[in-house]
């Protein structure tokens, strides 16, 4: 049974309290991360940039800010994430696209950079998506990811667990109104692959070079890779 429509109706759901949320529950943290995804992607120069699973926009405006010159794409498939997007930096030229990233309506070879944060763990097959992803790149483009990763057992993992367990589904509830989806979030995180496995699964996929760095207590992980 596949996860992908139950996930949608959820991201429409937190859609209004969703970067309110993304900043206590990293204590601010995120912005830092989003913005080394950025410079990890290389300047497209005024070619086409996708952030994919864009949500409510932020790496797809960093990109605008810093390469001014790109023509930016901001693709989701949760519409109200889309029209916080819009509201948010109605201010900048991007391009917002309502798009299934396990079948993405653009070209091949169109893309001279691609990002995401927090997709691969919410799709039913992420090597699938990566290919997809792989497909729409031009050659020499680069892919970064910005995901979760389960924290390697170690003197913090028991305080990081009862933080993912206890401690965000709180917020969830006090912040965005919502436990439930911040539970599912923070059980994907633990049951999704640690970082070495997927840089294994982008190599699977048919990038090159690929790499990553781990943030937070080793609980987030930026991937890297090209076509």
């Amino acid at each position: 049974m596949s996860k992908e429509p139950g996930v949608q109706k959820m991201f429409d759901a937190i859609a209004g309290r969703y970067d309110l949320m993304n900043r206590v529950m990293t204590m601010g943290q995120d912005q830092k991360w989003r913005r080394f995804v950025v410079n990890m992607a290389g300047d497209p120069g005024d070619g086409l940039s996708l952030d994919l699973a864009t949500g409510t926009g932020d790496i797809g405006a960093l990109m605008t800010d810093i390469h001014p010159q790109a023509i930016v794409v901001g693709g989701d498939f949760s519409l109200n994430m889309l029209k916080e997007a819009k509201k948010r930096f109605s201010d900048k030229q991007i391009y917002w696209q309502a798009c299934d990233a396990n079948l993405l309506p653009f070209g091949d070879d169109t893309f001279e950079s691609v990002t995401f944060g927090y997709l691969l763990r919410n799709v039913d097959d992420a090597l699938k998506v990566l290919e997809e992803v792989r497909r729409v790149l031009k050659p020499g483009g680069k892919v970064v990811c910005l995901d979760t990763t389960p924290p390697a057992k170690n003197f913090f993992y028991p305080f990081v667990r009862f933080y993912f367990r206890f401690g965000i589904p709180v917020l969830g509830r006090l912040i965005a109104n919502d436990e439930a989806a911040y539970a599912y979030l923070t059980g994907s995180t633990m049951d999704f692959y640690n970082a070495e496995q997927l840089a294994r699964l982008f190599s699977d996929a048919g990038y090159v070079n690929v790499g990553y760095k781990k943030f937070m207590l080793g609980t987030i992980g930026i991937h890297w890779g090209e076509k």
